[in-house]
């Protein structure tokens, strides 16, 4: 009796991470489908919806944005609108299947950012992990050659280079105050709205008065699937289970991107580019590892446990920039 309810509460947890990591995957195509609305439309729509939903629940739970969630959400805010507006701009002009490939190696970027920031240098292993990926990437986005090389690539990996310094920025900010990150996420979320709306307040209106049922469900999916059930969910999994299991469930992210990609959205990977998206997944799993192993080497050893609130925060941090 004793070891059987565990197990199932461990089940019940993978399940729900393998679930964010699944609509994480979906993202791609489904923005991909909806672009045609309009880069800033689409996002303000997104951001919108989502912020009422969380918003709604931020208000059940007592929560309100404090000075520090308002100061450091504006700036965070914009560079997370950063990140999506790069990533959504360039799903117009790439695959669903390469976009979702291609923003894994924000796992790769943000170690690099994060040592520079701690002035702690990474270990040989982790330069190893990134050459097998930059391989990868130059044999997923390259095709037939340099010249084959597309815009919407350029687009998606600039915007994994701004996440890393997203993500890295709010870590940072989460250890200097005392944040609460539902609050925070909030803000991020309004600065959105705002702005995309702001940036094309006449695409937008005609973009909501021409969307149709099935658009209207896609852009659901996004602001509620991939952004506050995301965020909530991981939140929830992340204190039922440990860091590096959750982060082994939600690495499966590209993977489900791929697979949605090819079997709904009917894309395909030639044999040079799959060569180079599991180069891609090989090396950013090998450079999380030896990053993780590095900085497991740092610390002060301590028995394995179930993750606290600070792992909570790290996972809150991710849902953060993948909102």
């Amino acid at each position: 009796m004793s070891t059987s309810r565990p197990a199932r509460t461990d089940r019940r947890v993978d399940l729900v991470l393998l679930g964010v990591a699944l609509v994480w995957g979906s993202s791609y195509l489904s923005a991909k489908l909806l672009v045609g609305l309009g880069v800033a439309p689409l996002l303000a729509l997104r951001y919108a919806g989502a912020a009422l939903a969380l918003g709604l629940v931020a208000a059940l739970a007592g929560v309100r944005p404090g000075r520090a969630e308002l100061r450091c959400g504006l700036v965070l805010g914009l560079t997370q609108a950063a990140v999506l507006g790069l990533e959504t701009q360039g799903l117009a002009g790439t695959s669903a299947t390469n976009a979702g490939l291609l923003i894994a190696s924000t796992l790769l970027f943000t170690p690099l950012a994060e040592s520079l920031v701690r002035r702690r240098w990474l270990p040989p292993a982790f330069f190893a992990a990134v050459l097998v990926a930059l391989v990868g990437i130059g044999l997923l986005v390259g095709r037939g050659g340099p010249h084959a090389l597309l815009p919407g690539d350029l687009l998606v990996l600039a915007a994994a280079v701004v996440r890393a310094g997203h993500v890295t920025a709010l870590g940072v900010l989460a250890r200097r105050h005392p944040l609460d990150l539902r609050a925070l996420t909030l803000v991020q979320l309004l600065v959105g709205a705002v702005l995309f709306a702001a940036l094309d307040p006449r695409g937008l209106a005609a973009a909501a008065g021409a969307a149709t049922p099935g658009q209207w469900l896609g852009i659901a999916h996004l602001a509620l699937g991939c952004t506050v059930f995301a965020f909530l969910a991981q939140s929830w999994a992340i204190r039922r289970t440990s860091a590096s299991r959750a982060g082994l469930l939600l690495g499966t992210e590209p993977l489900w991107a791929v697979a949605i990609g090819v079997a709904l959205g009917g894309e395909a990977l030639g044999p040079v580019a799959a060569c180079g998206a599991l180069l891609l997944l090989a090396g950013t799993s090998w450079g999380r590892r030896a990053e993780a192993r590095d900085r497991l080497s740092a610390a002060v050893p301590a028995p394995s446990r179930p993750a606290g609130p600070a792992a909570a925060a790290g996972a809150a941090r991710r849902a953060s920039a993948r909102a």
